[in-house]
């Protein structure tokens, strides 16, 4: 199955969505409202363009047709490949360079490596 393209706008209603869901239109509204700068009507045209695109449905509430984890997997294999050649070390020697991780991040790297390693 092929995952929908969202919008940044469309991704911060996807995380109320995954995060609430079942969830209806005021309900999304109301914590988008507190969070972002938007209108209730645009939020609204948000919530449309998701359901148009397949990536909730709207039945009085939405419930995720996509799931976040595999999302989430899409665009970082995106922005791998787009920018860093599908190369994750080149990535990380990037981030590495350039001061971008802190000693907290790299010690978690360390413990995720040192446990997958076979």
């Amino acid at each position: 199955m092929s995952l929908p393209q969202i919008s940044e706008a469309e991704f911060e209603v996807m995380k109320i969505v995954w995060k609430y869901a079942p969830i209806n239109t005021n309900e999304i509204t109301e914590k988008l409202t507190l969070t972002t700068s938007w209108s209730p009507k645009t939020i609204q045209t948000l919530i449309k363009r998701l359901v148009s695109k397949k990536a909730q449905s709207r039945v009085f509430v939405y419930t995720p047709l996509v799931q976040e984890d595999e999302y989430i997997c899409q665009e970082s294999n995106s922005f791998l490949k787009r920018y860093y050649n599908g190369n994750l070390s080149s990535m990380l020697a990037s981030y590495l360079e350039d001061d971008k991780l802190s000693s907290t991040e790299i010690d978690n790297l360390r413990h995720l490596l040192s446990k997958h390693q076979k």
